[in-house]
Order: C-alpha cells, then structure tokens, then sequence
C-alpha cells in the first residue's frame, strides 16, 4: 500500500515551500499563475487529497473560519437568521464557530477573545444592549453586529417602528380599536423600547387609549401580564414577538376570551400552525442573517466598507 503524500510531500515535489502549497489549496490569489499550475500538476498527477485540516490551516492558525456569537441558542429569531448565515458561510467555503453569549457582555468578550486566539477571519455577533461596543468595534472590518444599529461597525437590524405600526394598520383595517400592548422591559433598547414606542405613538396618532404592560422575553412573562391588559372590551392584544403571543394566548384561553385577537412578531411557522387566527408578521430574519454573512465576506476582501442596513419585514 502506497504512502499517503502529505503537504510536504506535494512540495517537495513541486520545488516550492509548503506554505506556497498551502497558499494554492486555498485559491490565495497572491500566487504565481506559472507556480500554481506547476503544483496543481504534481497534485493530479499523485492524486493527492488534502485533509480537512490541511485545507483549514495558514501559517501561524486556522484558515476561512468565522465566528458567530448568538444570544441564545434556544431562540428561533436567531436561529432563523442563522440557518441563512450558515449556508452562505458554508459556500463561501468558511467553517463556523457558534458560541452563546446569553446577553452577557463579559461571557461576549470571552468569547471574543477567545476567537481572537485562535485567528479567525471575522464574527457576527447578534447584538443586545448592553454590548461592549467598544471591545467589538476593535475588529474593525472583521464584524458585523444583527438585531441591533451601531454606526461603530457594520450592522444590520430590523424595522422594529415599522412592524408593530403594520399590525396596527391591520387591526385598525379589521376596525379593532380597543386594543392593548404586551412587551418587552424597555431597558432593551430594540425588541423593547423600540416597539413599544412605535406602539403609544400609534395609539396617539390615532387618539386612541394607550394600555399596556412589560416583562421579560419569555412566554411566562407574558402569560402573567394579560390579566392587567384584559377589559370587557378589549379586542387584540399586540405582542412584541411570537415567544410572548405564545404565553398570551395561553392564558386567553384559560380566561375564555378567544375572541380576542393576538399577534405577534417573528412569521413562526409552528405558532401559526397551531393557531391558525393569529396574526404573525415575519421581520426578515432569514434576510438578515444572508445579508449579515454577505457582508463580511465583502468586508474580508476589502469589497465592501462599514454599512448600517434595515432589514424590512416580509408580507
């Protein structure tokens, strides 16, 4: 049985150095047309397979790889914009890293660090509010920050005003005008303030009661607040995102008000499905999370400067 020819190998061979070897498994632009063809020859003509590690390391650390921090790995917003992000990712030829920050800045900075470490091309981070800017914006051109805007680094958020005014404009088309607000604690300064701003000034645009409460992202948060909302009259309840619809209809039920109308933000297939009559708007997270990966893969060839995008919801 013939000996498996190694990088060294194919080098030796080809009179070049093995980094140069390296450089042409890896489409590295900066090699000679005369030299890549010279040790493309060699590698037909052996029929040398390079190993996944072999093609995944440049001298000094790994080669083509791209970091990804995201909130929460349990989240389907996020998980959405990463099923997207990864198939671009994975085309472009890149590993990826997943790592979890669960909104802590210094469990992000570790993280961060830590990629750092061990070299990678670039991160996406899904943004919070209480990031330390600072420490991401230290990667310069190597980042782009989801779900939230920073004029520091390239980001992409969503049409937070734009989303919860487009459920309104659709309850107000159904003629509901006794309606309450269920959101997140406006200390987040998206998913929270964000919506819920777009929803008083709604409400005062249309001289209309303003009514509503606020917790945490989580059904349970939201499943205890319906009773403050809850009047005989009411007819919908807005929600923030599907994660609090979900808790909300819930205890509608328990209440026997299903006449009231409920929706949410996030195009949850799964929500909508076993709750037909809710109204789900989708914020493009599928659309961000391609965007997101396509930018950095611009920004790492120098294709692309230091953008700040709105991601539109889909109808």
């Amino acid at each position: 049985m013939s000996k498996k020819l190694t990088i060294l190998d194919i080098a030796k061979l080809s009179g070049v150095g093995k980094s140069t070897v390296s450089r042409v498994l890896t489409n590295d632009p900066k090699v000679k047309p005369e030299t890549r063809e010279k040790v493309e020859r060699v590698i037909a003509e052996h029929g040398y397979v390079p190993s996944k590690s072999a093609q995944s390391m440049r001298s000094g650390g790994t080669q083509k790889v791209i970091g990804v921090i995201i909130s929460r790995l349990d989240s389907p917003s996020e998980n959405k914009a990463v099923s997207s992000m990864l198939k671009v990712l994975y085309g472009a030829g890149y590993d990826v890293v997943i790592m979890e920050s669960q909104f802590d800045p210094l469990k992000t900075n570790e993280h961060l660090s830590v990629l750092r470490k061990r070299n990678v091309d670039g991160v996406i981070v899904f943004g919070f509010t209480t990031l330390d800017l600072d420490v991401v914006a230290s990667w310069d051109e190597k980042v782009v920050v989801i779900a939230m805007d920073t004029d520091r680094v390239s980001s992409i958020n969503y049409d937070n005003a734009g989303l919860i005014q487009a459920v309104l404009d659709k309850l107000k088309a159904q003629g509901v005008s006794q309606l309450a607000f269920i959101g997140v604690d406006p200390n987040d300064k998206t998913t929270g303030l964000a919506r819920l701003n777009a929803y008083q000034a709604w409400c005062e645009e249309q001289q209309l009661p303003i009514c509503f409460r606020t917790g945490a992202l989580h059904h349970e948060s939201a499943y205890s607040l319906v009773d403050d909302v809850v009047t005989d009259s009411l007819q919908a309840i807005v929600c923030a995102s599907d994660t609090l619809a979900l808790g909300t209809i819930k205890r509608l039920q328990e209440l026997g008000r299903e006449d009231i109308i409920v929706t949410g933000i996030g195009g949850n297939e799964l929500l909508s499905f076993l709750f037909p009559n809710i109204y789900s708007i989708d914020p493009g997270y599928h659309q961000a999370g391609e965007k997101a990966a396509n930018l950095l893969i611009k920004q790492l060839k120098g294709e692309a400067i230091v953008s700040h995008l709105t991601q539109e919801a889909i109808y």
